[in-house]
């Protein structure tokens, strides 16, 4: 069985961007299934035999299943050279957290920093933690499960108007009002939302679906109408917008002169804070002037890739 069943979007583009080089430290800040970090390390290694690899990767994940599968496969695939001229640390924390991370692996700054935003392929395959909309898991939807409220809680507490609220905002869902008006009819009447199969079930039916047609004529469902309501109460359970702002503003402080940051986003409200915070000040030079997308073939073999936008900025201020 594979070590992950995420496959890792854009990796030859983010691998462009960050341009791994010899003698420098990198941190993938949503590690994943790894993949990612894997092509960072095979880039390095391609330099001449006597600067090959001599390289630092921080792999960091706020859900532990992810930093232990990534770590079992990283280190068995580049068993010949960890320790040698490759060093690979594992962190199991929210990439929010990065420099408490590197203040703990006594490294000060870094010259590259990677963030794949959003949800693996892994997370949505595990169905007791809800991330799937057919699973009869708990509707739980956090990636680090030792902290934090469940979005079946959430769901249990909240007044009608801020789970609209929250689902409109977050995922920009049209028909939230209605959404949230049967998940607290359904609270009265003792019958709390606690499944992920219950949760799309409700949207399901107050959500029209769209079609699409193809180049052949063929009409099919668009995005499963339960898509945008579970991305908001994701997103808000675990704090993700705030994550990103915080951390990308945070970044300044922490990256060496000429370091490139690298983003994959899946969702206007994380890409809006991407492009605003590049903006901001003089700290970035933009490097990506439109967002970097996936061609058909990436499509076609990995669909999760049809929504992705990545965009980078080289740190140019050093005071």
């Amino acid at each position: 069985m594979p070590h992950t069943v995420h496959i890792p979007v854009l990796p030859d583009e983010v691998v462009g961007l960050l341009n791994p080089q010899p003698g420098k430290t990198y941190i993938d800040g949503t590690l994943g299934g790894g993949g990612h970090c894997e092509a960072i390390l095979r880039r390095s290694l391609q330099h001449s035999p006597e600067q090959a690899g001599n390289i630092t990767v921080i792999g960091i994940d706020k859900d532990v299943h992810a930093v232990d599968r990534a770590e079992q496969y990283l280190k068995n695939v580049f068993s010949d050279t960890i320790g040698k001229n490759v060093r690979i640390r594992f962190v199991h924390a929210d990439y929010r957290h990065f420099e408490e991370a590197l203040d703990m692996l006594g490294i000060g700054k870094v010259d590259g920093f990677l963030l794949d935003l959003g949800l693996s392929s892994d997370q949505l395959a595990d169905r007791q933690r809800g991330f799937s909309f057919d699973s009869d898991g708990t509707l739980d939807l956090r990636f680090d499960t030792s902290e934090g409220v469940t979005a079946s809680e959430l769901l249990a507490k909240l007044p009608e108007d801020e789970i609209a609220g929250l689902i409109y905002r977050y995922g920009e869902e049209r028909c939230s009002r209605r959404i949230a008006r049967q998940i607290v009819q359904r609270r009265a009447n003792g019958q709390p939302v606690r499944q992920a199969r219950e949760l799309a079930e409700i949207v399901r039916a107050c959500v029209p679906k769209i079609w699409k047609t193809n180049k052949k004529g063929t009409r099919s469902p668009n995005i499963d109408p339960a898509t945008r309501t579970f991305q908001a109460l994701r997103i808000a359970v675990n704090d993700e917008l705030s994550a990103l702002e915080n951390t990308l503003k945070a970044l300044p402080g922490r990256m060496n002169p000429g370091g490139v940051v690298a983003v994959i986003s899946f969702h206007s409200l994380e890409d809006r804070i991407v492009k605003h915070v590049f903006k901001q000040g003089d700290y970035w030079e933009i490097i990506t002037k439109k967002p970097v997308v996936a061609d058909e073939k990436e499509i076609e073999r990995n669909p999760r890739s049809r929504s992705a936008k990545l965009r980078g900025a080289r740190y140019v201020k050093t005071g």
